[in-house]
């Protein structure tokens, strides 16, 4: 069963990756959509027999490689963490191509589009079902690699192509880090078998480790570098440029890589990583730090951003960084529940997203929609139900999961764990604030949508006095921009040739479309009520059977006993953000434009992300240009060519044609020269021989 919850997606990659033009879209289209549809209800079966079971096994695949002591085997490690990502991965990719068929209905390129889908999701299977940290790096990188091609999908478009190299960059900058960590645990271990590792842990506990001239506590120095890795593929601060850019691949990449896959990647590793970390406490209080900054840092943005699909990517990365507070006070399950959770209701805001521009025909800027209720009413349901799952509403998905995490962190006697409480408690308030902006832009208020233009030239306009006017223009997919966020062209794939013409008139997605989005649904509102008690309540033990550090049992006990006050404090949080989105947007609509004008400085520093690209593109991006092209002028061109190979052959070519210069064919020249070599031999021989005599 294992090999075929693994292997099917790349059965499905293969066929339509080097088939799919011979046997067309639409085969493709299926043939990968049932593939992933089999083993996701696999996965749900693996799900109750080892999560609720005993069936927790190894797998050996083949054995990889040998080389001296290093011994890695292509094996699956199948426990309860295992299950859980086999259950979130299969289950978002299957409802991710299911919906794709009728989103992507008219782009010529399905067969591609569809084989991408089925590696990025082999390669998640393959991080998640490692049994050594080589194997973990190989779907690491696998996953690396097919996010590139899939946010860089419609390459006729430069924005996304440099969305593409921006993504792929940035994370190979957090795996330079995950390298070195494997490096140092097969350094200390002598291996990067996890069941050889764990074992051995508390061997190590005072071990140091000299590097860059310092000494470091071993562990802690390896759990640093290893959460680097995680930094990079999760998004958290200081590397979470990439993750907004990502948005110019089509939508439903948006709700496979930011819902339940690649984002997710570095919040497993830790898990997994879970009893290695546990003896490193100061790494533990970094990861508490970075991601109590990442929630709140992420939230400030989303604030006032004005493109339906940045506003959700930048509540991913808020998100992503509650999964790390929890993983950073010790309370592990709770890091991997909202993850879980998370997976539902995040995919199921991607593609209600992607619902609303595949109605809007393909406008992305909330400033240019408005009372989109009554015409798809379907979807406004479901976003209403992310939106409560998501600001984590009492008793759907996200109430558990989050409010479990906030009470992790102020009941935790860590180091952070203090800073970790209030900035959660703060990105909950501003969490409900953008989730209900982006919903009452979007759903309520006047249609601002009643122009008479068409998707391709479909600028983003200002409607000032009812919205936060002065923003940036909204991106919208199939349009190239400049670097200024301005629509330059309209991109050539068909996807985008509805041939619109007149006025806009907003229609329902097709079912196709509507049934992932009502499954979705579904797993927001029931996954929390459901398996809350198996995940972090009194079952926990038996849930995880040791396939997360135990130490979680003395936190996941304790955020049952928790003060009144901080168990109401998210509730609080989330009924002020409702209130105050309710009045500025409904009732008071042209507040927001009037408060905006008021704090210029503050608006403009959050509607341009804290200007993290634009400091980074003076720091690294000009001065790596600098360097590049120094070392390619001066380096290469007038060093190395210019007294290398190039630099040898223009001297022998000026001296053959110094010499051709002598083949005048008049005699006496020739005798001339002849005269002039005798003189010479007989000079060199004079001196050399009378030099030699003595």
């Amino acid at each position: 069963m294992y090999h075929l919850i693994v292997f099917l997606p790349l059965l499905g990659f293969l066929i339509a990756g080097l088939f799919g033009r011979v046997i067309g879209p639409r085969p493709s289209e299926l043939v990968t959509t049932g593939l992933l549809v089999v083993s996701a209800l696999l996965s749900w079966v693996a799900f109750f027999q080892v999560g609720y079971g005993s069936g927790a096994t190894r797998v050996q695949v083949a054995t990889w490689f040998a080389s001296g002591g290093l011994v890695v085997d292509w094996a699956l490690r199948i426990d309860t963490l295992t299950v859980v990502m086999l259950v979130v991965v299969n289950t978002v990719s299957a409802l991710v191509h299911a919906y794709s068929i009728g989103y992507m209905h008219e782009d010529p390129h399905r067969p591609r589009f569809f084989a991408y889908l089925s590696l990025f999701t082999f390669a998640m299977l393959m991080l998640v079902t490692s049994d050594n940290l080589v194997q973990m790096f190989f779907g690491w990188e696998g996953v690396g690699l097919a996010s590139y091609l899939l946010i860089g999908f419609w390459y006729e478009k430069p924005s996304a192509n440099a969305a593409a190299m921006k993504a792929f960059i940035v994370n190979r900058v957090g795996d330079f880090g995950f390298a070195l960590g494997i490096f140092l645990v097969f350094v200390l271990f002598g291996s990067t078998v996890y069941d050889e590792i764990f074992p051995r842990v508390g061997e190590f506990a005072n071990a140091t480790f000299r590097f860059l001239g310092y000494e470091w506590h071993a562990l802690t120095l390896a759990c640093l570098l290893l959460f680097m890795g995680a930094m990079g593929k999760s998004a958290q601060f200081l590397l979470h440029t990439w993750l907004p850019d990502a948005m110019e691949g089509p939508t439903p990449v948006s709700a496979l890589i930011h819902a339940a896959t690649m984002v997710t990647a570095g919040v497993f590793m830790v898990a997994r990583l879970s009893p290695l970390f546990d003896a490193a406490p100061t790494a533990l209080v970094v990861v508490t730090v970075v991601g109590a900054i990442t929630a709140f840092f992420a939230a400030t943005v989303g604030l006032v951003q004005n493109d339906i699909k940045r506003v959700i990517a930048y509540s991913t990365c808020s998100q992503l960084g509650y999964m790390f507070v929890a993983l950073g006070v010790g309370a592990y399950g709770a890091g991997i529940f909202h993850l879980f959770t998370h997976a539902f209701f995040k995919a199921l805001l991607f593609l209600g997203a992607g619902s609303v521009i595949h109605a809007m025909h393909h406008e992305q800027d909330m400033r240019n929609m408005g009372a989109l209720r009554s015409r798809i009413p379907f979807t406004a349901a479901v976003m209403t139900i992310g939106t409560l799952a998501l600001i984590g509403f009492p008793f759907t998905a996200g109430y558990y999961s989050k409010d479990a995490i906030i009470e992790a962190a102020f009941m935790s006697d860590r180091p952070g764990h203090a800073l970790a409480f209030v900035l959660t408690v703060a990105a909950a308030f501003m969490t409900s604030f953008y989730s209900w902006r982006l919903f009452f832009m979007t759903f309520e208020g006047p249609a601002r949508w009643d122009g008479s233009h068409g998707h391709a030239h479909a600028h983003a306009h200002a409607a000032a006095g009812s919205h936060l006017a002065d923003g940036a223009p909204g991106h919208h997919e199939g349009v190239a921009h400049d670097n200024k966020g301005h629509d330059i062209e309209p991109a050539s794939h068909s996807d985008l040739e509805h041939g619109h013409h007149g006025p806009l008139q907003p229609h329902e997605s097709p079912l196709i479309m509507t049934v992932p989005l009502a499954i979705l649904a579904v797993g927001a509102l029931l996954a929390g009520i459901v398996f809350s008690g198996r995940f972090i309540g009194h079952g926990a033990e038996q849930f995880w059977k040791g396939s997360l550090a135990p130490s979680q049992l003395k936190i996941l006990d304790e955020i049952h006993h928790v003060p009144a006050w901080v168990a109401w404090s998210p509730f609080v949080m989330l009924t002020l953000g409702f209130v105050l989105a309710f009045w500025m947007y409904l009732r008071r609509p042209g507040s927001a434009a009037r408060l905006a004008a008021q704090h210029p400085i503050l608006y403009r520093f959050l509607l341009n992300k804290w200007y993290f690209d634009e400091i980074y593109d003076v720091v690294f991006v000009r001065g790596a240009k600098w360097l590049g092209r120094f070392l390619w002028k001066k380096g290469d061109g007038a060093v190395i060519d210019g007294l290398g190979p190039d630099g040898v052959s223009a001297r022998v070519f000026d001296v053959t044609r110094g010499v051709v210069r002598l083949q005048t064919g008049y005699v006496y020249h020739y005798a001339f020269v002849m005269l002039i070599g005798v003189a010479a031999l007989i000079s060199w021989y004079l001196v050399v021989g009378t030099s030699g005599g003595h």
